[in-house]
């Protein structure tokens, strides 16, 4: 079965059909965040750094880095962030850019076996991306999409990612090292958008057998209570054979839809992970615990 290896310096993530589902989580980027973009481009990264932290203490197995800001210099500012979180966290990274220039930048500095984001069926991109993917020896999210845009066709978008994967073997790239994003269209916007992925996705596994990813939150936009929507694309679309998603881990509805996903999909062996993450403390534990701080309470009066 395709797995597909990313790792830091010191941590390994195996993205695969039979292994547990990969969060990536996508809050270090600037798009949509004023706030955030405007600190990146003063060289404030004191979000970036909290961002980091949080996501991967709310479960993220790896984190999306994007440092696309207008009129600023995206290399080196990608570069910088990349720095700073490869020290604060050892969980690997996508490395996220439309800027080929920012994506070399983000690659020299990268410790480990990155996982670039992304390339596209456009036959400038693929020449330009697919060499850096040999050189730098890392993964690279292949995008369902060419010259001609993005087909509401399934098929097109098969062929699209069908075409991606053969020209990264042409480069001596092997399958495994490409994870495909069959493109989550809005669902508010297209009844059948989240059928259609699930297709995709099927026919990724099944003919190309290649790992996949997608942007989640995308099938959600413009609708109330996207979270729900989010939670409920997630689970059906890991039922299908979706092996990761770059959304949002600090929303728990989230974290535990995958979460129960992968207990459902017998990804997640004796339920060890859900258990570790859910069981409430023994009474006894409950007990000594409240002793514990009673007796610290009682030693702080007296003192």
């Amino acid at each position: 079965m395709t797995e597909t290896i990313i790792s830091s310096a010191t941590k390994e993530i195996r993205i695969g059909f039979d292994q547990p589902f990969v969060i990536i989580g996508e809050r270090i980027n600037p798009t949509g965040r004023k706030m955030l973009a405007k600190e990146m481009a003063e060289g404030d990264f004191s979000r970036v750094e909290k961002d980091a932290l949080a996501q991967v203490a709310a479960g993220a197995h790896m984190l999306d880095v994007n440092a696309g800001i207008p009129l600023a210099d995206e290399p080196g500012i990608l570069a910088e962030t990349i720095k700073l979180v490869q020290s604060l966290t050892d969980v690997p990274l996508s490395i996220d850019s439309s800027i080929v220039a920012a994506l070399e930048a983000g690659l020299e500095v990268y410790q480990g076996k990155a996982l670039l984001n992304s390339v596209t069926g456009e036959e400038e991109r693929l020449e330009s991306v697919l060499p850096l993917v040999k050189k730098y020896n890392c993964a690279v999210v292949a995008i369902s999409n060419d010259e001609t845009g993005i087909s509401e066709d399934p098929d097109v978008r098969f062929e699209v990612a069908k075409k991606i994967v053969e020209r990264a073997e042409d480069h001596g790239i092997p399958r495994a090292d490409v994870v495909v994003d069959p493109l989550v269209m809005p669902i508010g916007a297209m009844g059948t958008a989240g059928v259609q992925v699930m297709q995709l996705v099927r026919r990724l596994r099944e003919e190309l057998k290649v790992n996949t990813t997608c942007g989640a939150s995308n099938v959600s936009f413009g609708l109330p209570n996207r979270d729900g929507v989010n939670a409920a694309f997630l689970t059906m679309a890991m039922a299908s054979g979706l092996t990761s998603a770059i959304t949002n881990p600090l929303h728990d509805s989230i974290m535990q839809a995958v979460m129960g996903g992968d207990v459902m999909l017998g990804k997640d062996s004796n339920c060890a992970n859900w258990i570790r993450k859910y069981r409430e403390p023994s009474p006894e534990n409950n007990a000594s615990g409240a002793g514990r701080r009673e007796r610290r309470r009682s030693r702080s009066r007296v003192a």
